[in-house]
């Protein structure tokens, strides 16, 4: 009873306003929007706030109280008019998204904390499973705080790398727990060995490849689907940082690394009911790329439902 309440009272009907069209409630997932007479009522019952019924109102009669129609964006001008489905421009689209690329070498340049407020906020536009929002975000601003990162990713590969070249516990896992330490051995060891190497002696950075800053995507674990959301709102800021004039990169060293340290999490505020899905590398390029990456060519499988005739 509470809930419901409380859904009510964030999902305002206006009946001024109100022509009882009905648009709102034939978009309504949860068909928690009914007609009545000459206006519509909303139960408040199972309600998640997509805030699609505000979105599709001609009359603008609904207000959806806790939610923001404007992101806040203080580095670029933000546009409030809708893009119809077929109006934007596909091809401009389809570019940007090839254009993009893991970046691997940086400007020694320190990029805004503006900017990088900015991509977090682009990254919530994304998808979430139910509405739920549930993911989060940690800026890691400057080299410094990249560098904080990188020495304790490094501790992390450094304490696996002895452990995996331990042939008798190597063998030992294998058997009671699975090749997980096998495999790790004979795919990355000797690569996470030169660079921990390199590092340590020489001061180069095959971990974060020199990157200024550094955004940590989470999720909640309690979301019905955390994964995909942190990884769709992974993919808007890679591409909003491209059209912002910076290169971007995933880390997953670093992912598999804060998996499984819980220190490493604490040290990055990550609280113990979120999980890491990415940490995305930024800063502004210092290389330029002059033609799009190729693609494998893919033959997608088509199955079509065919019912035979008796």
């Amino acid at each position: 009873m509470g809930s419901k309440n409380i859904m009510q009272e964030q999902v305002i009907i206006d009946k001024q306003k109100c022509t009882g069209c009905g648009l709102c409630v034939t978009i309504c997932p949860y068909r928690v929007i009914s007609a009545t007479g000459e206006v519509v009522e909303h139960s408040g019952v199972a309600c998640f706030l997509c805030d699609h019924c505000r979105a599709v109102c001609p009359q603008g009669a609904i207000t959806t109280l806790g939610q923001s129609s404007l992101l806040g964006l203080t580095t670029m001008e933000e546009k409030t008019e809708v893009v119809r489905p077929g109006t934007s421009n596909g091809p401009e689209l389809v570019a940007l998204m090839r254009s993009r690329r893991s970046c691997r070498q940086y400007q020694e340049k320190a990029v805004p904390l503006a900017m990088l407020l900015d991509l977090v906020k682009i990254g919530t536009t994304a998808p979430s499973g139910t509405n739920s929002q549930g993911w989060n975000f940690v800026i890691l601003p400057s080299r410094r705080d990249i560098l904080t990162l990188g020495d304790r990713v490094s501790d992390y590969y450094r304490k696996l790398n002895r452990m995996a070249a331990n042939a008798l516990l190597r063998g030992l896992v294998k058997i009671f727990g699975g090749d997980s330490l096998g495999r790790y051995y004979r795919n990355y060891f000797d690569s996470v060995s030169e660079a921990l190497r390199q590092w340590e002696e020489e001061g180069t950075d095959r971990l974060f490849h020199g990157a200024v800053a550094a955004i940590l995507v989470t999720g909640k674990k309690t979301a019905s689907c955390p994964a995909e959301d942190a990884l769709l709102a992974t993919q808007n800021i890679l591409l909003a940082a491209h059209a912002m004039g910076l290169g971007s990169c995933l880390i997953g060293f670093a992912v598999e690394a804060m998996r499984r340290n819980r220190a490493m999490r604490q040290k990055m505020e990550v609280p113990e009911d979120e999980e890491i899905y990415s940490v995305i590398a930024l800063g502004f390029p210092a290389i330029a790329y002059l033609r799009h990456a190729g693609r494998k060519v893919i033959e997608p499988r088509i199955v079509r439902s065919i019912v035979s005739k008796q």
